[in-house]
This record gives C-alpha cells, sequence and structure tokens, in this order.
C-alpha cells in the first residue's frame, strides 16, 4: 500500500468510504460493492487510483486493508491502491483522507459510496472543505432489505450532521 510521504500526483482517485468487516476478515455486501464499483471505475479508466478508508471495526482486519485486498484480488496495481485505516466513522473516513489527498494531489476526487449515504458524504465533505464528486453504486444492487435498515439511520445521521451534532 502506498502511502509515502514524497509528492506524488495522480489526476483521479477513487476515495471509497468504509463498512463493515464480518468475521474471518470477509466484506459485508455493503463493502464489497463499493470496492466492487470503485474497481469498475478504475477498470474504465474513470479514475486512475483508489484510496481506501476505514479503521478496525468489531472484526479486524481493518476496512481499508480489506479494501485493498479486494482491489488486489480484481487486479488493481498495488501502486494504484492507497489506504487510511484509522477512522471509525464516515465524518473520520474522509477527515483522515485529506492528508493523503495532500500528498497524493490528485485533480478529482470521486467519492464512492451507496445511494442512501450519499446525501451525507456530500455534506461531510462540504464541511471539510473536501471538494469531491459522488459515485454510487446502482440502486437495484441494493436489497429492499438494506434499504430498510439503512435509510431511517442516515435520515437521522444526516439530520445530525446538519446540526454538526456528529
Amino acid at each position: 500500500m502506498s502511502q509515502s510521504t514524497k509528492q506524488i500526483t495522480c489526476p483521479r482517485l477513487a476515495l471509497i468510504l468504509g463498512a463493515a468487516v464480518w468475521p474471518g476478515g470477509q466484506p459485508s455486501p455493503t463493502l464489497a460493492r463499493r470496492v466492487v464499483h470503485a474497481v469498475g471505475l478504475y477498470k474504465a479508466g474513470r479514475v486512475d487510483a483508489i484510496l481506501g478508508c476505514g479503521g478496525t471495526g468489531r472484526y479486524p482486519p481493518s476496512e481499508a486493508a480489506v479494501i485493498a485486498r479486494l482491489c488486489r484480488e480484481a487486479g488493481v496495481p498495488e501502486g494504484a491502491i492507497h489506504l487510511e485505516d484509522r477512522s471509525t466513522t464516515t465524518r473520520e473516513n474522509l477527515a483522515f483522507a485529506k492528508p493523503i489527498l495532500q500528498t497524493l494531489q490528485p485533480a478529482q476526487v470521486v467519492i464512492v459510496t451507496d445511494p442512501y449515504h450519499a446525501p451525507r458524504a456530500r455534506l461531510l465533505a462540504r464541511q471539510l472543505d473536501l471538494r469531491a464528486t459522488l459515485n454510487c453504486p446502482p440502486l437495484r444492487q441494493i436489497g429492499p432489505r438494506q434499504w430498510l435498515r439503512h435509510l431511517p439511520r442516515e435520515a437521522l445521521a444526516l439530520v445530525a450532521t446538519l446540526c454538526r451534532l456528529r
């Protein structure tokens, strides 16, 4: 994982927001979906590098380490994979990614997350003065059970973020 302190330039970078790692280091469906989408952007030539975000949650390894593993398995070269592996919240994903972005100096940052998470991610990026666009996997890839689970949580989190409580 490229985490050197020297100045590197990368025209376009996909920043994958973390999600749960399940027992045995398996990605949750949410994390797997985000990685597959970012790898698709990479293979289509729409981004030149990937920055995986997320620390260690309930199960090791870190979300960023799982993102890196999945990217390598999908054929993304090691030099195009970067990690932020300390964060435990979406705000921290973005805040802790900023110094890495300053080193990499991408001309464009594309945040990869799910559609239900995108409004809050956009707001947090704005609050942190991080200029980025968002790119999400298609809605059809998210099952109704996940929508029912995540929409109420994200609605409350969005209100808290608007009030700067989170």
